[in-house]
Parts: structure tokens; C-alpha cells; sequence
């Protein structure tokens, strides 16, 4: 029986370079003894597979059915060790780490005094790059050695190191709740989307409050600013405050350029927070400071200190092309963007391991918006017939529904009317479910239903009364999210005039965009 691709150990070897490669076979084989070893065996026949296939493994004779388990746990940790021990791999954190443990062994060997001195420059490095939660560590194994060997060097050295502990601990703990709140105001996105009524408004600001912790923000250091910044970002989001929305994505995204070593310490937080500004930036409208953000964060990525692994090559991926899609959008070069579908198709067949459906989904949405705006509308449904039909998605909801929505416009406009009643009912009772029937989705909804009954002399007609209808909707706190999904406005106005859609945008954004 083949297995499924997704082996850990099988996706974990096919991660590697040819330079990791490369070590990982001199890490083994520094010892004789291990030439023949049969995890290297293993190693090598995973690593000429295209899929795994456990049968493959079982016929090459390496190893009995029984002990395969084992055998892949063995070289699963073989391959983290070397990774470990490479220079690319290094940074801060793994060092402090490092010290960490070589004080320990210097510790139960009774060399008091070495393991104190490792320390002691472990805890200022680990102070100095705010890793305060490894300086805690550092601090309580300090006063368990203080406890065994008096060192006489340090008058109050008790007292000292008590202090510390007490400093580091209470960082540490703000630095946990604003963490903590920020993770869950992000699941709250991922699982909702933005609030949809004044309950929902009610129940996000009052999460929102009870859990954000007292400080004073001139005592707060860079990792506590972060989470803070990160925790307010994601509340102005889910309340639609998207001029707030900026302000803390560039506070975040400045504390990060102000602390320049912290961008190649932390570069997936810095990947995220570039984003959070960049999507601030185009919900704002603000297209000037839009394509400067976006070209200052390419520069970073090439700067050669910017640390290259494969995290952060899927990130940049998402990130990079999500907001060269957003550029086109905010300036309705709809033909212009399609060049960015060839390799945005490639990054998600190359990266398919490592993406997750949530954000696979979203790409497919941009493009079907893309080739909607320049009148494609078959293409556009094809791309949102991948959404509409992924029954495993459970996040984002209101994605779901704006794809159902938009498939029915597509479908309308592309004269593919026959089974429209069908969708209709679909879209109705899912909007219903997903509780996200509002009056934009209601008017375009009963809109469509009645396109039987309107003549064609008369579709003009009711293209402005839907357009009168919807247009009161556009600043509403609630309904206007609907717009951010999908410009309908646009849209009928494209109908009213005879023109197409793009070209619309594309007049629109020279009025509107700074």
C-alpha cells in the first residue's frame, strides 16, 4: 500500500539542499563504523523517491517491517541534529541554547565556577537580543549553583540575582498575555472574519479588554512592544478600524527597522508584520505608501544578512505575491497582473507541503478576482468552483460565502443562467448557516432571482436601482465588508455605462488613491 506523500520523515528529507545533504552524509559517516549504517540506507533510498512508498522501503531489504518504525524515529532525529549543527541554522537563540547546556554539564560535573562564567555572558547576549525567557532560565540555574557554591566575587549576589529573576519573570509575563491575546485574536479572524454586528463589535472589545494586561509603555522592551503592536493589529482588523489597522502595522513593522539585528533574529515576525502594513496600506487605499512598503520589503529580503531557510521562502512567496496581486487591484491593471498566475501556480504546487488550505484558497480567490475584472468569467468561476468545493475548509467563512456570491455574478455574466435558480438556493441556505446573510447579499441576491422577469430594454433600469440600493451600504460599518471582497459597486457601474469593470476600477483609483 503506497502511503500518503505527507510521511513526515519522507517531507522532512526532501526539505533538505544539496549542502545539507552533503553534510548530513559527512556527519554520519565521521565515524567508520557508521558507513554502512542502516539509516543512511534509509536516507539515500527516500531521497531518490518521488512519492513515499512504504513497499518500496519494505522490498529494498534495509530494514524488517517491525523495526521501520524505529528505524524512521532514528533518522528522523539524525537529519534534526545535523541541521543543528549547521552554520546556516545558527543564530542567537540556538547559541544561548548551546550555552545553556554546556553550563549545565559543567554544572553536575562540579565545576562550579566555569559553568558560571558561561553564564554569566550567556544571560547578557540573551538580555541584550530580548530573549528573556532563556535569561530567566539562565538566572534560576545561576541560584541553584549560588545555593552550592558560594563565590565570594559579588557582594549581594543573593540579593542580585533574586532581583533578576523578579525583573525577567514579570516581562515574561506580560510578554505571555499580549502573545496569548494576539494568537487568539487571530483565530477569531481566521475562524469569523470581521465583526458583523454591534453584538459582535460588543463581544471582540470586550475579549479584547479583559485579557490586554496593565503596563506603562516607556517600560516595555522590543518583545513586549511587538506582541502589544501585534495584539491591537488584529483587534483594529476584526473592527474594521482599518486607519488603526496602519498605524499599529507601521509602529510594528518601524520597532523592527529601529532594531535593525531584531529583522534577522525574528524574520518571520518581521515577514508578518511587513504584511499586516502592506494590507493596511490597501484597504486604506493609500497606494504611494503601498508600493514604497512593498518595494522596501523586497530590498530587505535581498539583503544578504537576511537569514534563507525554507520557512521563510514560503513566507516571502505568500507574502510577496499576495501584495503584487493587491497592487493591481488598487489600481484596477487587472490584464497587467496577470503575468503573477504562472508563478504563484508554481509556488503552490512547489511549496504544496508547506502552505496551508487557508492561504492555498485565498490565491485562488485574488485570481479569480483578477480574471473577473478583466471579463474572463469562466476562468474566474473555475477558480472559485476550487473554493466553493473544498468541503474540508473550515476557517474563514466569510471567504466561503463571498466565493458563492461572486460565482453567482461570474455564472450571470458569463450566460451560463440555466441552472442559476439551483445556485441561488445553494447560496441562500449557505449564507444562512454561515449566519452571513446581510443586506448587500440579500439586494444581489433577489436582484438575481428577478433577472427572468426584467426584459432586456429594461436591464439598465434595474442595473441603477440595485446600484441606488447597494450605494447606501458602502460606509456602513457592517454591510461595507462585503466591498472589500468584492467590488459590486463597481461592478453595476460597469453594467450602467458599458464599460468594463477594470476600466471602471481603473478611473475610480486615479479620484480616490493617494
Amino acid at each position: 500500500m503506497t502511503s500518503s506523500p505527507k510521511e513526515p520523515l519522507f517531507v522532512l528529507v526532501k526539505s533538505l539542499s544539496k549542502s545539507e545533504k552533503r553534510q548530513f552524509k559527512l556527519y554520519v559517516n565521521r565515524l567508520g563504523v557508521n558507513a554502512d549504517a542502516k539509516f543512511l540506507a534509509l536516507f539515500n533510498l527516500l531521497d531518490k523517491m518521488k512519492t513515499y512508498d512504504e513497499d518500496e522501503v519494505l522490498k529494498s531489504g534495509i530494514v524488517k517491517k517491525q523495526q521501520l518504525s524505529n528505524l524512521k524515529a532514528h533518522l528522523y532525529k539524525q537529519v534534526l541534529t545535523s541541521l543543528r549543527m549547521n552554520p546556516v541554522n545558527q543564530n542567537v537563540r540556538t547559541q544561548l541554547r548551546e550555552q545553556l547546556d554546556f553550563a549545565t554539564i559543567l554544572y553536575h560535573k562540579g565545576l562550579y565556577r566555569q559553568s558560571l562564567k558561561i553564564l554569566d555572558k550567556a544571560k547578557k547576549l540573551a538580555i541584550d537580543n530580548e530573549e528573556k525567557v532563556i535569561a530567566f532560565e539562565i538566572v534560576e540555574l545561576e541560584k541553584v549553583i549560588e545555593t552550592q557554591y558560594i563565590t565570594r566575587s559579588i557582594s549581594g549576589r543573593a540579593d542580585e540575582l533574586a532581583v533578576q529573576a523578579k525583573e525577567l519573570m514579570q516581562d515574561n509575563v506580560i510578554t505571555s498575555k499580549l502573545s496569548n491575546l494576539s494568537l487568539q485574536l487571530y483565530g477569531i479572524m481566521l475562524k469569523m472574519g470581521y465583526v458583523r454586528s454591534d453584538e459582535e463589535y460588543k463581544w471582540v472589545t470586550d475579549y479584547f479588554n479583559a485579557r490586554m494586561p496593565e503596563f506603562k509603555i516607556e517600560d516595555l522592551g522590543f518583545r513586549e512592544k511587538q506582541w502589544l503592536y501585534q495584539a491591537e493589529l488584529w483587534y483594529s482588523f476584526l473592527t474594521q478600524d482599518f486607519l488603526n489597522c496602519y498605524k499599529f502595522s507601521s509602529k510594528l513593522v518601524d520597532l523592527f527597522y529601529d532594531h535593525k539585528t531584531m529583522i534577522y533574529l525574528n524574520p518571520v515576525f518581521f515577514l508578518k508584520g511587513s504584511n499586516y502594513l502592506l494590507e493596511s496600506l490597501y484597504y486604506i487605499k493609500y497606494k504611494s505608501q503601498f508600493q514604497q512598503s512593498l518595494s522596501r520589503l523586497e530590498e530587505t529580503l535581498e539583503d544578504s544578512q537576511f537569514p534563507k531557510n525554507g520557512n521563510l521562502e514560503v513566507l516571502s512567496f505568500l507574502y510577496i505575491y499576495s501584495n503584487k496581486l493587491n497592487l493591481h487591484f488598487l489600481e484596477g491593471t487587472f490584464e497587467e497582473g496577470l503575468h503573477l498566475e504562472k508563478p504563484i501556480l508554481k509556488g503552490l504546487k512547489g511549496f504544496s507541503d508547506k502552505i496551508d488550505e487557508h492561504h492555498v484558497m485565498i490565491f485562488y480567490y485574488k485570481l479569480a478576482c483578477l480574471y473577473f475584472g478583466i471579463g474572463d468569467n469562466r476562468k474566474c468561476i473555475f477558480y472559485l468552483k476550487k473554493i466553493i468545493d473544498n468541503k474540508s475548509l473550515v476557517m474563514r467563512e466569510d471567504l466561503m460565502c463571498f466565493s458563492r456570491v461572486l460565482s453567482l455574478v461570474a455564472h450571470y455574466e458569463a450566460g451560463l443562467d440555466y441552472h442559476l435558480e439551483v445556485q441561488l438556493k445553494s447560496t441562500y441556505k449557505f449564507l444562512l448557516k454561515m449566519n452571513d446573510l446581510h443586506e448587500v447579499q440579500k439586494e444581489m441576491i433577489k436582484f438575481l432571482r428577478n433577472l427572468g422577469n426584467i426584459y432586456p430594454h429594461e436591464l439598465k433600469g434595474a442595473f441603477k436601482k440595485l446600484h441606488s440600493r447597494l450605494k447606501k451600504y458602502e460606509n456602513d460599518p457592517y454591510e461595507r465588508r462585503a466591498f472589500l471582497y468584492l467590488d459590486i459597486i463597481s461592478w453595476l457601474e460597469s453594467k450602467i455605462e458599458n464599460k468594463p469593470v477594470g476600466e471602471i476600477i481603473k478611473e475610480k483609483s486615479k479620484l480616490l488613491i493617494r
